[in-house]
């Protein structure tokens, strides 16, 4: 898993002087909201990799179309207590077969790395007062794996 800090982070919003860029420039680490995404993607440039926040209450369907194009995909916990996020990184993952990263920003708590791990994420963009130190050991808890698979090892463990 990797940890994202904030303030270092290779991906970038788009914005100007008012705020994001409803229509922004093609750029190398360019993250864009969906709507950004919408109002570009028919002219932003096939090899020009780009990372898109995704709403946890829309469709992760949208996407599907686009995957080859997007490099990271970031998905929102508004609250540590919606999951919706869950289900799609598991969709992107699972039905998608998305390569790219996959990263949870938000209310996220080292209460959630093994679920997080688990349904596809590869990223993590932690609360500001959890600590990354008690996140890897919250990954590390169950060093002998799980009994159900999951998007790593699709079978459950009688099965492997």
């Amino acid at each position: 898993m990797k940890y994202i800090d904030p303030h270092h982070d290779l991906w970038q919003h788009a914005v100007g002087e008012d705020g994001p860029k409803p229509d922004p420039d093609p750029a190398p680490n360019r993250l864009l909201s969906l709507e950004q995404w919408h109002a570009v993607r028919s002219h932003w440039p096939a090899d020009l990799p780009v990372a898109i926040e995704f709403p946890n209450d829309a469709d992760i369907a949208q996407l599907a179309p686009d995957l080859d194009r997007i490099a990271l995909v970031v998905l929102d916990f508004p609250k540590w207590t919606d999951g919706r996020a869950y289900s799609q990184a598991r969709l992107l993952r699972a039905r998608y077969r998305f390569a790219g990263a996959i990263r949870a920003s938000g209310q996220v708590l080292v209460d959630m790395m093994q679920l997080l791990h688990r349904t596809g994420f590869s990223e993590v963009q932690l609360r500001g007062d959890q600590s990354q130190a008690a996140a890897e050991r919250a990954l590390a808890f169950f060093p002998q794996g799980f009994y159900q698979g999951d998007v790593h090892a699709t079978a459950p463990v009688f099965a492997r």
